[in-house]
C-alpha cells in the first residue's frame, strides 16, 4: 500500500511540474457551496471554499457533517483546462484534514484527482473527484472508495 501512495504522489507531482501554463477556465478567483464526501462509511456533507492563488493554483477548505463527526481539509489543487473542453478542467491535489467525534481527534492525508466544470451561462462551478483517506495515527487505515462532489457558486 505504501509502495502505491508513493507511486500515486511521484506520479502527480511528475504531471503537475511537467503541465504546460495554460489559461484558467475562469475569471474568476472564488467560489463557495456545497461539498459532498461519500463512498465506504458515512456520507459527509458540508460548506466548501475555493479560491484561486493564480491561474493553475487553487487552495480549497471543506467543514464537512456526518457520522456522529465533523471533519475539517484543507487542499491545495493545481487546475489546468482539458484543451476542446470549454469549461473542464482537471485538477490534482492534496491536503490533510482532522475529524472530531467520540472525545477523539483524527489526522487523515487526502490526495485527489477530479474534474471541475464551470458552466458557461451561470456562476455555477460543479466538481467531481477521487480522494481516497489515509488515516495516520494508532492501527493507521486506508479508504481507496472515497468521493467527493461540490457544487458552487463563482464569484
Amino acid at each position: 500500500m505504501k509502495k502505491l501512495l508513493l507511486l500515486f504522489l511521484a506520479a502527480s507531482f511528475y504531471f503537475v511540474n511537467n503541465a504546460q501554463a495554460q489559461k484558467r477556465f475562469t475569471d474568476t478567483e472564488n467560489s463557495a457551496g456545497l461539498s459532498v464526501d461519500f463512498g465506504d462509511g458515512s456520507t459527509l456533507v458540508g460548506p466548501a471554499l475555493k479560491h484561486f492563488f493564480d491561474k493553475n493554483n487553487a487552495g480549497q477548505l471543506e467543514l464537512l457533517f456526518g457520522g456522529g463527526g465533523t471533519y475539517l481539509a484543507a487542499y491545495y489543487q493545481y487546475n489546468a483546462p482539458i484543451q476542446n473542453a470549454g469549461g473542464l478542467n482537471y485538477y490534482l491535489g492534496i491536503g490533510p484534514a482532522l475529524g472530531f467525534g467520540n472525545g477523539n481527534t483524527d489526522f487523515y492525508i487526502r490526495p485527489m484527482a477530479g474534474l471541475d466544470y464551470k458552466i458557461a451561462t451561470t456562476p455555477l462551478d460543479l466538481s467531481f473527484d477521487w480522494r481516497p483517506a489515509f488515516y495516520v495515527g494508532d492501527n493507521s487505515d486506508f479508504s481507496a472508495a472515497r468521493f467527493g462532489l461540490g457544487i458552487r457558486f463563482s464569484f
